[in-house]
């Protein structure tokens, strides 16, 4: 019975060689699962580092996506800066043209007041001259006046003379 039972029979159940084998189906049977865990555990593992990528991917788009928010501020910055020197030149010009306008306000001024000055200068020569003519018209009038009563006075001398000689004159004859 001994030798029968050693000798390996899968057909009977207690025998110790149908016993191993069951063992060695178990152990199989473990393997395969741990295997099978073991290749649950890789797919979880390669699906944890695909979320893992995606979601650097999804790291790198918003690092991306903040680059070009920062990029399109910096441009926007620019362009305001661009704006705002472009604003400070027009009124630096601005400026510009309102110094050279009153510049040239002041230099019409300047212009006016010398035209004023001469038109004043003209208006006096011309009085002066006025002034002179009739100053010498009436110092004429004068000595004129002065002659004519000089003479008369020699001319009634003269006449008196006359009158006195004649009488004295007379007798003689």
């Amino acid at each position: 019975m001994t030798a029968s039972r050693d000798i390996y029979d899968p057909a009977v159940p207690d025998s110790p060689a149908h016993s191993a084998s069951s063992h060695q189906q178990q152990q199989q049977q473990q393997q395969q699962q741990q295997q099978q865990q073991q290749q649950q555990q890789q797919q979880q593992q390669q699906q944890q580092q695909q979320q893992q990528q995606q979601q650097q991917q999804q790291q790198q788009q918003q690092q991306q996506q903040q680059q070009q928010q920062q990029q399109q501020q910096q441009q926007q910055q620019q362009q305001q800066q661009q704006k705002e020197q472009q604003q400070q030149q027009q009124q630096q010009q601005q400026q510009q043209v309102q110094q050279q306008q009153r510049m040239e306000q002041q230099q019409q001024q300047q212009q006016q007041q010398q035209q004023q000055q001469q038109v004043q200068q003209r208006m006096e020569q011309q009085q002066q001259q006025q002034q002179q003519p009739q100053a010498v018209q009436q110092q004429q009038p004068q000595q004129e006046v002065q002659q004519q009563h000089q003479q008369q006075p020699q001319q009634q001398q003269q006449q008196q003379q006359q009158q006195q000689q004649q009488p004295l004159q007379q007798p003689h004859r």
